[in-house]
């Protein structure tokens, strides 16, 4: 078992088990009913003395998890909860089911976020803080608890996932091979590029995926509506992310959100093929997502549905220069499932009732 972070949830369960002089095979039963029977619930533990099981209730509270379901949204293929935590904030996580059966889960790392992306609903929310590794790691254990099965999980929720120090200790839980054992490479860090934690992925997480926000390859305009990029330009993103593929070898992912009349010209299209081409590897480690853009009335501006034969041509555009692209599968646009859309419904509705 590789060692567990004393600051999470389960660093603190061992430890209490330690203080209560239990022998060690106690924490292997309770991590063995959480991840292997998919038991949410110290009473429920049965292989655990019934005193120890009120121990750890006295102790932890009834369910393993710290953060609460508060509202859910659901279609055929997706799944949307609006969770409370322990401070009385409130988060969002979304499960999506593809054809295939498989499985893929977004969660965020973030209450709110700070950095004001002009698209973004949760932007418009502010930053509240951020989340516990506990916190982050509880979405993913919500859903697999309730009998999903976790393929894949991007930190592509509320929030800027490398403006929190506190997903390392995350993707330590999320990799441990005694708890959630998933491989790194099913997990994807999206980020705007904070450099910073791009270049700590690159030593320390070298196998985790990464996603780099672009949206607009012109400096200025991406500044417009992304001001994050006053700080960390461009030019100098795209270099971190060149050296991130030269330590590695990992292809990087880059997301588009195709806005309309804002970033969905031939022009555009061109100038991401001239960003890429000329990169290292000559830009074959680079795989763009295209994205159509889910409109939300909560963002700063607001802008319509992307429009199709826009999104073909600019697809059509960048597959014929040899640029690796997909148009990524759109989900959960008929019940708000962008970042923050369910936030600011139950917000609405409770400032509403008071």
């Amino acid at each position: 078992m590789l060692r567990i972070n004393a600051t999470t949830k389960y660093g603190k369960i061992k430890q209490f088990l330690k203080s209560m002089k239990q022998p060690d095979y106690r924490f292997k039963q309770i991590i063995h009913a959480i991840f292997q029977q998919r038991v949410g619930y110290f009473e429920q533990m049965d292989v655990l003395p019934k005193t120890l099981r009120e121990q750890l209730i006295n102790e932890f509270g009834e369910n393993i998890l710290n953060i609460n379901p508060v509202l859910e949204h659901t279609s055929q293929q997706v799944k949307k909860v609006l969770f409370r935590l322990p401070d009385s904030n409130k988060i969002e996580a979304v499960g999506m089911k593809y054809h295939a059966g498989w499985e893929s889960f977004c969660i965020s790392s973030q209450c709110g976020c700070n950095l004001d992306c002009k698209f973004c609903a949760t932007g418009a929310i502010g930053l509240r803080r951020n989340l516990t590794a506990d916190e982050i790691t509880d979405q993913a254990l919500y859903f697999y608890l309730d009998g999903h099965s976790l393929d894949s999980i991007a930190f592509m929720g509320m929030g800027e996932a490398l403006a929190n120090g506190n997903i390392f200790a995350a993707l330590d839980i999320f990799t441990n091979p005694a708890l959630f054992a998933l491989s790194p490479r099913r997990i994807t860090v999206s980020t705007v590029g904070i450099i910073p934690t791009i270049r700590r992925m690159t030593r320390d997480y070298p196998q985790v995926n990464l996603t780099f926000s672009l949206h607009s390859p012109f400096n200025e305009q991406r500044s417009s509506f992304m001001p994050v990029n006053d700080r960390f330009p461009l030019v100098e993103v795209m270099n971190a992310l060149d050296d991130h593929i030269q330590v590695t070898g990992r292809k990087i992912y880059i997301a588009y959100i195709m806005l309309p009349g804002v970033n969905d010209s031939l022009d555009h299209a061109k100038a991401v093929i001239e960003l890429l081409k000329g990169r290292v590897k000559s830009g074959r480690l680079y795989h763009v997502n295209i994205i159509r853009y889910n409109p939300t009335m909560d963002a700063p501006v607001h802008y319509g549905e992307s429009d199709e034969k826009k999104v073909n041509a600019f697809f059509k555009k960048l597959a014929s220069a040899g640029i690796h692209v997909t148009v990524r599968q759109q989900f959960g646009i008929d019940i708000n499932a962008a970042c923050g859309q369910l936030y600011g419904q139950y917000q609405k509705k409770a400032y509403n009732n008071n």
